[in-house]
């Protein structure tokens, strides 16, 4: 094998690996995080991911501040992964973590461009965001975008999927029918998400056709080359909206 096809094979190998999603989304985390808590002026005033308000609120209930219980709940896992995986070969590099930004760009830009046309096909309406009625600047629309990468592929595809495919295998599905519901299901849920909440898009059937193909598309990615890949496409998605919209 040459040396090339080698790295591919390696990079491949890493990325797919839980314990190199964890890794590479412990950015997103963070920067998200910390750039909402430099901008929210108002400690009472949530400006945040709905998704990430379902996850705070219910780590509220334990009577803790939920920030730091994210933090901590974040740290557990990465030891559960590290100790889980430990015997498995998996080559942690940089240059890997590189890759696979580059990796989620070009699918990011690919499915805007594609997903863009088929929903223009299918409606008349050329507008996918609405405005909410929430004034934000551009660091914390750059934050969200982030937020939106990390807590709305945790929780509609790492949790939302999987919950479904066990429920549905309980019930003798069959392979193609439990993925088929689940998948479908999921990305209309993540869509209609979006329409939720204080920081909710008004709704439009453009905007909705275009997050549920989106929706099925990261579905894809995250079962074909992990969460990590589907969480920096639609983070760097997000975020180039910031500059084009």
């Amino acid at each position: 094998m040459n040396p090339v096809s080698s790295a591919i094979q390696r990079y491949y190998r890493s990325s797919r690996s839980a314990v190199f999603s964890y890794l590479v989304s412990l950015p997103l985390l963070i920067l998200y995080e910390s750039l909402i808590y430099l901008t929210e002026a108002n400690p009472s005033h949530y400006v945040r991911i709905e998704a990430d308000v379902w996850i705070k609120s219910l780590l509220s209930v334990l009577g803790y501040n939920s920030i730091a219980l994210t933090f901590a709940l974040a740290l557990l896992i990465g030891v559960f992964l590290f100790i889980k995986e430990r015997k498995k070969e998996i080559h942690l590099q940089f240059s890997h973590f590189v890759l696979l930004v580059i990796e989620s760009l070009v699918y990011a830009v690919v499915l805007g461009l594609l997903i863009s046309r088929l929903t223009s096909v299918l409606t008349t309406n050329a507008a996918l965001q609405g405005n909410s009625q929430v004034q934000l600047s551009p660091i914390q629309r750059f934050a969200l975008s982030l937020g939106a990468g990390l807590y709305e592929e945790l929780v509609f595809r790492l949790v939302l999927v999987n919950v479904l495919l066990y429920i549905f295998r309980l019930l003798k599905f069959s392979t193609f029918v439990r993925y088929f519901i689940a998948v479908v299901l999921a990305a209309f849920l993540f869509s209609l998400a979006h329409y939720t909440g204080p920081m909710g898009d008004p709704f439009t059937i453009y905007s909705f056709l275009f997050r549920f193909f989106f929706g099925l598309a990261l579905t894809l990615i995250y079962v074909t080359r992990g969460f990590g890949v589907a969480a920096w496409t639609h983070a760097l998605y997000d975020t180039l909206l910031i500059f084009i919209v």
